[in-house]
């Protein structure tokens, strides 16, 4: 409009001019003739002078028009389109033809009808005319994308309006920078899950919704051994797996629910308008059902598990905070209990979890300062009643807590990859003291027995290691026997196939320890070249008043017998197990009824003093 304040005050001025220019020439010329010829020239030269003037100023605000990059469109009072430029043709696809036939209606229409939701504009048009002072500033969203930023307001001189000038910007690559920005800021560019930023303000957003009578559950989710898909298969692999991951989550949830990625291989879920407890388990029963099923990724099938922290609104918390603090505890303790599962929040847990945190931290230095030792319990010939081998079990001796159950310890070590720097320390531990025995005691045939953990099995360096310390020590691999669970045998099958004749190669003995409590089956017993099963304490323990596990020990024994391999009996605590275990012809016991796991310095004392007696079947250590 300031191209129309221009346009007017040169009129003024010319006009002005005229009537000056009129009064002065009245002076000239007496004779009325002379006059009205006079007067009818200079209205002749001064209109064709207007009209020039016109012409250039009509001229210049064409061109300046058509110079802005915004779509400009001029109407006067009544609405009639008295300017617009090329661009505002452009933009709105109009062809010139349509306005200068004056069909302002169809105009109407052709541009209403390109935009997403043209009974949203209509309503705005609608409110403008009926209140013409009204200004427009949303943003104008096309069906093709595209998004125009609107300006219109009526225009003014000497206090009357004149008419309106519209003002489209277009405005789409901006708007399109904007909403990446914000999505990026809002959801995780591997998976496009909500990120932790979005779950958080949607849990609070649904905490409100809930609040009077509703019931809500908050999850935090974590692969378990994800860290080790990464250290093998490379990142590509672990980014396609947990893009994998996240849509199997989002095809197990109802709709309404939530998943996210919380960051690396953790998620959580928001599961509003639940009803009861119930449906927190069928819906996490459905997503370790889904995972069973594993993940193939190029020519990797994986088997993944998870441990999922479950905290409920409002018996476990109020507020956002406290709920995702209570789930992530519920989580740390899962982790802690073996992993593969999921657990509810429950009251004292977060203690529990401060206390295995601090325990963790101490673990770090536990090593170091030397609080660590190795503990030795003999296993027996129940025919001879020698002493055959010691099996080294790990203690913790904790300055201010006391001695450590390394059920409480081990998994943190496992957790945190603690697991591989002890466990090698004990390695290393066990086959000094072993060899100082067979020298020091003239014991030439004592054999030592070590569990592996799951995470040092897996170790792509471990026969090397081995290989290393039996030549540090000069312990002979024949006098080392590596424990290994029927878990972590399973976890890789092809590897441990393949560590394990490795490690045979070299003749070390390899024995599963906890037989018959772990998920495997029978038939890979053929298949490992392993030498010895260890019965689990847990079938020994109810011998004498159990037939099942009676027929359970029965069976493992008359199986190693087939396979030609050793058999172990663990947990043996009185003469009546003792006993009933000879006359199932276990030839290798170990248990409290022998002796009590032993520091180096007491295992030292029982070895020189030991002297088996035996008495029939019965068994006595004098």
């Amino acid at each position: 409009m300031g191209i129309q304040l221009i346009v007017l005050g040169i009129l003024n001025f010319v006009l002005s001019n005229f009537r000056n220019q009129i009064l002065l020439n009245n002076n000239l010329f007496n004779r009325p003739e002379d006059y009205l010829l006079k007067k009818m020239q200079l209205e002749i030269a001064e209109r064709q002078r207007i009209q020039l003037e016109l012409e250039k100023i009509l001229a210049l605000q064409q061109a300046t028009l058509n110079s802005t990059a915004d779509g400009i469109l001029i109407v006067d009072n009544l609405g009639k389109i008295i300017a617009y430029n090329q661009t505002f043709l452009k933009m709105w696809q109009i062809p010139e033809l349509l306005i200068k036939s004056e069909n302002y209606s169809q105009v109407l229409r052709l541009a209403i009808k390109q935009l997403k939701n043209p009974r949203h504009y209509l309503e705005i048009f609608k409110k403008i005319i009926q209140n013409p002072d009204t200004q427009i500033t949303e943003s104008i969203f096309f069906q093709d994308g595209k998004v125009f930023e609107p300006y219109s307001q009526w225009t003014y001189i000497s206090e009357k309006k004149i008419g309106r000038v519209w003002s489209f910007r277009n405005i789409t690559a901006e708007k399109l920078v904007s909403e990446t920005v914000n999505y990026q800021n809002l959801y995780d560019s591997l998976t496009n899950l909500p990120n932790r930023e979005l779950f958080k303000n949607t849990l609070i957003a649904s905490l409100e919704k809930v609040r009077k009578n509703g019931k809500l559950a908050v999850c935090f989710l974590d692969l378990d051994r994800f860290k080790k898909i990464n250290e093998t298969l490379g990142y590509a692999i672990g980014d396609q797996l947990l893009q994998m991951v996240a849509q199997r989550l989002t095809e197990c949830l109802r709709e309404g629910d939530i998943v996210a990625r919380w960051g690396g291989d953790e998620f959580t879920i928001l599961l509003p308008g639940i009803s009861d407890i119930k449906d927190v388990h069928l819906i996490q029963d459905q997503i370790f059902t889904a995972f069973k099923q594993g993940f193939q990724i190029e020519n990797h099938h994986l088997n993944i598990s998870l441990s999922i922290g479950i905290a409920i609104y409002p018996l476990h918390g109020k507020d956002a905070e406290t709920l995702m603090k209570n789930a992530d505890a519920a989580l740390y303790c899962v982790q802690l209990q073996g992993r593969n599962n999921y657990g509810l929040y429950q009251t004292g847990i977060n203690s529990q979890a401060s206390e295995l945190f601090m325990l963790e931290n101490s673990l770090h230095n536990a090593l170091e300062r030397q609080e660590l030792e190795v503990y030795y319990q003999p296993q027996i010939n129940s025919s001879t009643g020698e002493i055959i081998k010691m099996e080294a079990l790990l203690r913790w001796q904790h300055p201010e807590i006391g001695l450590i159950s390394p059920a409480n310890f081990i998994p943190i070590a496992e957790e945190t990859g603690l697991i591989l720097p002890i466990s090698e320390w004990v390695l290393k531990t066990a086959c000094l003291q072993t060899k100082a025995w067979q020298n020091d005691l003239n014991l030439p045939s004592l054999s030592i027995a070590v569990n592996l953990s799951t995470r040092q099995f897996q170790q792509p360096n471990l026969v090397c290691m081995i290989k290393e310390i039996l030549s540090e020590t000069k312990l002979k691999t024949k006098y080392l026997e590596l424990e290994l669970t029927e878990t972590a045998a399973m976890q890789d099958v092809e590897l441990t196939k393949k560590i394990l004749s490795e490690l045979g190669d070299i003749g070390i003995t390899i024995s599963i320890d906890d037989f018959g409590t772990g998920y495997s089956s029978l038939s890979y017993l053929k298949d490992f070249p392993i030498h010895a099963l260890k019965i689990d304490r847990s079938f020994v323990c109810n011998l004498a008043n159990s037939n099942s596990d009676t027929a359970i020990i029965t069976a493992i024994i008359a199986l190693a017998n087939e396979l030609n391999l050793a058999v172990v009996a663990e947990g043996v605590e009185t003469q009546e197990q003792f006993d009933l275990l000879r006359l199932l012809d276990c030839e290798v016991m170990q248990g409290y009824l022998f002796s009590y796991p032993l520091s180096a310095d007491d295992a030292t004392i029982m070895l020189k003093e030991y002297q088996p007696k035996r008495v029939r079947n019965s068994f006595l250590v004098g």
